[in-house]
């Protein structure tokens, strides 16, 4: 395993240790895997465990990103095609299925695949054939497929927009992983580690850690973008503390400023919508007059009663609370950081 992956995979929490001692099952397996999980939560990382606990941990380890590219030049990326398949193919290229013969193929975002190249795809996993764009020569190759997605990929079968012949093989084993809201325990390590890197980055002395009510606001913060949230927080908050004294202010939105742009719909653009979409019905048209000036303070004010009375009618207990809203504890908490007004009131 490479020094980085190592250092990147770090946590305690008990979902965290039971995703490594399944990855540390089914990486010797020769089979295809499917990691599925929040963004930012690290499958790229867990791509990386599996193909190097493997047996193969010495050949090649390709990565590509499903969603990047547009369907043609995705399969032509995957397969590979001819001298003069199509316009602008000036030579051979070389795909990454050829490219990962005898190692790992990670496809990230596999649930942005067509269903053309799905079945493209079938063929590979199933029978380690296909032909280059424009070629003829079936070519076979042996590579492991480690396929990474963000979505619920049954219920995309069941709306067809995903074989289901695909989805079976693919999935030998599946990988969920826990999003950071669910490692609460974790967030005190990995935050430690993100900072230690920026005071190198910064070239500064020391770290002095994180204040008591800092490390407490880092754990109770919703994390809608996991790690990779949690990364770019913690280096902007070192980067900004220039004393050496721990850490007590976290900034989660570096975009909060009472001199913030308010974007309003321009008179212009507001006519053309108009044109563009009639008011067929007198109702609509009511339900149009009175518009908000400050589209996020209105919401802002509407979240802030619905949060009022809720609290009001389970006496302020935050859990029940967050139960009847359906929110989780950690998210409850996030909104009463969000409206000290209510906060106060429990307190």
């Amino acid at each position: 395993m490479t020094q980085k992956e190592d250092h990147k995979l770090i946590g305690e929490s008990p979902a965290f240790l039971n995703i490594l001692a399944q990855v540390s099952r089914v990486a010797p397996l020769n089979k295809p895997v499917l990691v599925i999980g929040e963004r930012g939560t690290g499958k790229e990382l867990i791509a990386e465990r599996l193909h190097f606990l493997s047996s193969n941990w010495d050949k090649t380890l390709i990565k590509l990103n499903c969603s990047a590219l547009p369907e043609s030049l995705l399969e032509s990326e995957l397969f590979g095609h001819e001298a003069g398949s199509f316009t602008g193919a000036i030579r051979r290229h070389i795909g990454r299925f050829e490219q990962a013969d005898g190692g790992t193929l990670f496809l990230d975002e596999i649930a942005n695949m067509s269903i053309r190249l799905q079945e493209k795809l079938l063929r590979v996993v199933e029978y380690g054939e296909f032909e280059r764009v424009g070629g003829r020569e079936t070519r076979s190759v042996d590579v492991r497929i480690v396929g990474a997605a963000n979505m619920d990929l049954p219920l995309m079968v069941e709306q067809g927009k995903f074989r289901a012949d695909l989805l079976d093989r693919l999935s030998f084993d599946v990988i969920t992983l826990p999003p950071l809201r669910f490692r609460i325990d974790d967030i005190p390590l990995l935050s430690r580690f993100f900072a230690t890197g920026m005071i190198k980055v910064l070239k500064r002395g020391f770290f002095a850690g994180f204040s008591d009510s800092a490390m407490q606001s880092l754990q109770e913060y919703g994390w809608p973008g996991n790690l990779r949230e949690l990364k770019n927080v913690i280096e902007r908050a070192v980067y900004r503390n220039e004393i050496d004294e721990p850490i007590d202010v976290i900034d989660f939105d570096p975009f909060e400023s009472p001199y913030r742009p308010r974007r309003k719909l321009s008179t212009s653009l507001s006519n053309k919508m108009d044109a563009e979409s009639p008011l067929d019905h007198p109702e609509a048209e009511k339900k149009i007059v009175g518009l908000p000036d400050d589209f996020k303070s209105y919401i802002q004010q509407h979240e802030m009663q619905l949060l009022q009375i809720a609290l009001h009618k389970y006496r302020y207990n935050q859990r029940k609370t967050a139960d009847a809203l359906g929110l989780s504890y950690h998210q409850m908490r996030a909104y009463l950081r969000k409206y000290p007004a209510l906060k106060d009131k429990i307190e």
